[in-house]
């Protein structure tokens, strides 16, 4: 069966992170979400995989190629995206048979995909505490009886999961109107389905919506809870090593270092001397972390320089940004409540106690600068030396 996967959006709720890079190929842990989402529909058993692409197209079909692993890959352009429903109409001339839909910026688990690809017409589902944020099913006897978008009055916990197995006959169902949102929406092609077919109800095992910048953290820390130890890299006989913790080959930790895992550490990283690196954080290629800095529970994409004396934690750093000496990341509210950040001009809850910042590619900041959680920082931002950051720039 054939997996069309949904990757032609910018990413718009991601920013900085995505104004060089498609929100689907950001990382998580040693690849890029997509590849996260291609390996699970390879596993589940797709023939082929049908990748719809829009904002920078190139950098996905040069990561990925004609064939992935063993499947053939075929791309197709959005090059407007108009929803969801009108990404799956891009693909429709590919498709020649019932075919599978999953969203190329979450994380699904391979069995639950795999019982997508087995149970005919299927939608996947997630129970979760707040449905009013999703889209809303209905099940009764394990069949979908409903789905709603982002109800003010939920009738379940049960959220779309953004994984449907589709009979062929839906490709003649995806020329829908635009709904209240102005778009083409999947969920009305998937209601059409409901009306004529018995869709199976799939609960996923795992499931993650990687929509804004603390869920790509989130993500991290899911992948990394299932890393194994593996250490191939340079490591000199002074560091201390804890757990599980992988260093991948062409990567080097100097004397003094102490690391902590679950942590991943990219081939041409160099971490150290004297660092201190814990809490589910990867490390990206070519990435240096410098003497006496502390990583925690964070993403440092690559080649980026934290170099002395600084601390970074719960946080997003984009690729090439230099953290001048003293560089402190604030990630905690004195009163205990969650930490706020902005998303699409909106001051969003990112539901966390603990959350740093997100900064964008080549930021630079000067000496003893001091970020406060939930500052975002956009791409080539500069600070002066012993700035206080507490707003947005």
């Amino acid at each position: 069966m054939q997996a069309v996967i949904l990757a032609a959006g910018e990413g718009t709720r991601m920013r900085p992170l995505t104004a060089t890079m498609p929100k689907p190929m950001l990382p998580v842990v040693d690849r890029p979400v997509l590849a996260h989402v291609a390996d699970v529909a390879v596993d589940a058993g797709a023939s082929e995989l049908i990748v719809v692409v829009g904002y920078q197209a190139e950098t996905i079909k040069s990561h990925f190629g004609d064939v992935y692993r063993t499947v053939p890959v075929t791309y197709v352009d959005q090059p407007d995206p108009d929803g969801t429903a009108d990404a799956v109409r891009a693909a429709e001339p590919k498709l020649e048979g019932p075919f599978v839909v999953l969203n190329g910026d979450n994380l699904y688990d391979t069995s639950s995909v795999q019982a997508l690809f087995e149970n005919g017409a299927a939608l996947g589902t997630y129970e979760v505490s707040a449905p009013a944020k999703y889209g809303v099913v209905s099940v009764a006897n394990g069949t979908v009886t409903d789905i709603v978008e982002k109800p003010a009055d939920p009738p379940t916990d049960l959220a779309n999961a953004g994984a449907y197995a589709f009979p062929a006959e839906a490709m003649e169902w995806l020329d829908v109107p635009r709904s209240e949102r102005g778009e083409h929406e999947i969920t009305d092609v998937v209601t059409k389905v409901i009306d004529a077919y018995d869709v199976s109800a799939v609960e996923l095992d795992r499931w993650l919506d990687v929509g804004r910048p603390w869920e790509l953290l989130e993500a991290n820390e899911t992948v990394l809870e299932d890393i194994e130890r593996d250490v191939r890299g340079s490591i000199s006989d002074d560091a201390d090593l804890r757990g599980q913790v992988v260093i991948e080959e062409g990567a080097t930790v100097d004397p003094g270092v102490v690391i902590e895992g679950p942590v991943y550490i990219r081939s041409g990283a160099e971490v150290g001397p004297n660092a201190y690196v814990r809490g589910a954080s990867m490390i990206g290629a070519g990435v240096h972390i410098g003497n006496a800095v502390e990583i925690k529970n964070s993403v440092i994409r690559a080649d980026t320089n934290v170099a002395h004396l600084s601390y970074v934690g719960d946080s997003v750093l984009g690729q090439s940004v230099n953290f001048g000496a003293g560089t402190k990341v604030a990630n905690l509210r004195h009163d205990g409540e969650p930490i706020y950040a902005t998303v699409n001009g909106d001051r969003v809850s990112t539901d966390r106690r603990k959350f740093g910042v997100v900064v964008g590619d080549d930021v630079k900041t000067g000496i003893n600068t001091s970020l406060d959680p939930g500052v975002i920082l956009s791409s080539g931002t500069s600070t002066k030396p012993a700035e206080h950051i507490s707003r947005d720039r």
